[in-house]
């Protein structure tokens, strides 16, 4: 039986002696019979008729080799490289000379090296409180063996841990400032180790009232000063919508303006129609001042008189024969 750690190297001896009978070919063949008993015997390297053959079985193609150049010298023995866990099996070695036959049986167990182990606290490092220091590896082969140890000072290891030092969990309880310092915890198995280191403070106890406090009272004053901004967003939407609806009423009820020459014609049509009632004496005075005046902006806005037709006026003098209309 044959152990050996994932990754490595494992070598399969298997020699021979040939017998002065033995005059047939050489033929020399290794079979694997897989961990999993569902499977049938696989070859996985093969040498007859002086030519060596290694490709029959390719979880193990490339990985397989003769340790001899001559195999007729009596050593068939072989290296399996690179180990994985699928490589876990019985191998067997068969050695043909006729008439001589005989045949080797090799267990191969492929184990995992402790690896990427974690040191860590599983609790409150606090004077007076319960805690517990726990050390994991990442991977590795069962059984696994763990030893702890107190680095900075081994002559204050704690009585009460002496009998979890060998274990991957030690239950601290009541701690005290004497069990701080740093602490060393490692994996073995049969094919490699593993270590981490732990550094353990025991401080006294925080006052957690003020700071749950504390804590309650920033979340607060983080929600006033968020819900501030969103007034202040609503508030400054609320005035632009408000100014866009105003100035868009005042323009829908603004009437256009009048031309010129609509207020001139109005203004000069009303003054026509009072001259109808006028006599001819008062007309000339009258059209003199009143035509000569221009009509400025100011009559744009003012209430428009209806315009009526022109009057017809009627002039009445007498001469010395008749009287003429």
């Amino acid at each position: 039986m044959i152990e050996k750690a994932k990754g490595e190297t494992a070598y399969l001896p298997c020699k021979f002696t040939l017998s002065p009978d033995d005059q047939g070919p050489l033929d020399i063949e290794w079979l694997l019979s897989p961990a999993d008993n569902q499977k049938v015997d696989q070859v996985i390297i093969l040498y007859s008729g002086d030519k060596i053959y290694d490709d029959y079985y390719q979880d193990l193609k490339g990985r397989v080799h003769f340790t001899s150049s001559d195999l007729k010298a009596g050593d068939a023995s072989i290296n399996v490289t690179n180990l994985q866990l699928s490589d876990i099996g019985t191998y067997q070695c068969k050695v043909k000379k006729a008439p001589g036959v005989a045949n080797k049986k090799i267990q191969l167990t492929v184990l995992v090296k402790p690896s990427g182990t974690r040191c860590y606290i599983d609790g409150s490092e606090e004077i007076g409180s319960d805690f517990k220091l726990k050390c994991e590896p990442k991977e590795g082969s069962l059984p696994l063996q763990y030893e702890w140890q107190k680095v900075s000072d081994p002559q204050k290891l704690p009585t009460s841990w002496l009998a979890e030092m060998t274990s991957s969990v030690i239950n601290v309880k009541n701690a005290s400032t004497e069990y701080s310092g740093t602490y060393s915890c490692t994996v073995r198995n049969r094919v490699g180790s593993d270590q981490c280191l732990l550094s353990l403070d025991v401080v006294p106890p925080s006052n957690r009232a003020g700071t749950i406090a504390g804590a309650i009272i920033g979340t607060l004053c983080a929600l006033l000063v968020i819900g501030f901004i969103i007034f202040c967003c609503l508030k400054k939407r609320r005035e632009e919508k408000y100014e866009k609806e105003v100035h868009h009423d005042i323009r829908e009820d603004v009437p256009p303006p009048k031309s010129r020459t609509s207020t001139a014609r109005s203004y000069i049509g009303s003054n026509h129609s009072s001259l109808g009632s006028m006599s001819p004496s008062n007309m000339e005075g009258y059209s003199k001042t009143q035509y000569n005046q221009v009509p400025s902006e100011d009559f744009e806005r003012a209430p428009q008189s209806p315009t009526l037709p022109p009057a017809k006026l009627k002039y009445a003098y007498k001469t010395d024969s008749a009287t003429v209309v």
